[in-house]
């Protein structure tokens, strides 16, 4: 087989990635009618709606599973990592449920579930007779900003 003189593959695939838009593909880019929720970066006006649908979804979830409050206390919403699991488990179950689904979905989901208990567990721990707040971690003054420096102009990957 001749070599074409000048044919850069990667360059073909990228020209033709170039063109590949959410519009082209016939419809918005969220999955099944579920999404992430990017808690980090949402807009303040997105905010009410995103905390509805994750709350009644909670409300729903601990009671058909008897979710205890040692796993999920009722200050959920005060604990950011337990936050981010439940969401997850939240877009997860949409997806998993889709009328669109194969069949397996919903063993999926529940396997998922199973990793991420121990995690919900360890998130809200401390707060199953009423909210502990505790002291989030800071960074402020933590790092060596000479040594982190030195220590990331090299990949260290050797």
């Amino acid at each position: 087989m001749k070599e074409r003189d000048n044919f850069d593959t990667d360059a073909q695939v990228a020209a033709e990635m170039a063109g590949f838009h959410a519009e082209s593909r016939g419809g918005a880019s969220d999955p099944l009618g579920a999404h992430a929720v990017n808690w980090r970066r949402m807009p303040d006006a997105d905010a009410p709606r995103e905390w509805v649908e994750l709350r009644a979804w909670v409300e729903w979830f601990t009671v058909r599973y008897s979710i205890p409050v040692s796993v999920v206390p009722n200050c959920w919403w005060k604990h950011g990592a337990l936050v981010e699991e439940l969401s997850a488990l939240h877009v997860a179950h949409l997806a998993s449920f889709d009328a669109s689904d194969s069949g397996f979905g919903a063993i999926g989901w529940h396997e998922r579930l199973a990793l991420a208990t121990p995690r919900l567990s360890r998130a809200g721990a401390g707060c199953a007779s009423g909210h502990s707040a505790t002291r989030p971690r800071s960074w402020a003054g933590a790092t060596d900003e000479a040594e982190w420096a030195a220590w990331a102009s090299q990949a260290h990957a050797r």
